[in-house]
């Protein structure tokens, strides 16, 4: 059974940084996608950032301030966020998915597995 819990959430104000864990447990770490989704009050879930193989992936909203970034060794997969904004405020989920190839989806129904969800929020 494959399991993700993160961590590093918080109520933060605008501008700082923060580090975003998820801890994979139950499969083997390396074969799998990950990816960043983050869900704000009253709206959907959407892609934040992916990493697979080597390769990553990042919502339009985020690129050049969020970086993800994976540990193997730790089975931990994190990401920085930088320069934040109170529309950054959310849930944030850790999602995995099993893959034979590089691939980073970026829709809820592409990953399999999901994390409880850490709550960032940014005061401005």
């Amino acid at each position: 059974q494959v399991q993700l819990v993160e961590s590093g959430g918080g109520l933060v104000q605008a501008g700082v940084s923060l580090r975003l864990s998820c801890v994979a447990s139950g499969h083997t770490f390396s074969n799998y996608a990950m990816g960043w989704f983050r869900q704000g009050p009253g709206k959907e879930r959407v892609f934040v950032a992916g990493w697979n193989g080597g390769s990553t992936s990042y919502a339009d909203s985020v690129k050049g301030r969020f970086t993800i970034s994976r540990d193997n060794a730790k089975n931990t997969v994190y990401l920085q966020m930088n320069s934040l904004k109170p529309e950054d405020t959310a849930v944030y989920y850790c999602a995995a998915r099993s893959i034979g190839s590089r691939d980073i989806g970026t829709t809820t129904t592409w990953f399999r597995y999901w994390g409880q969800g850490t709550q960032v929020t940014v005061s401005s």
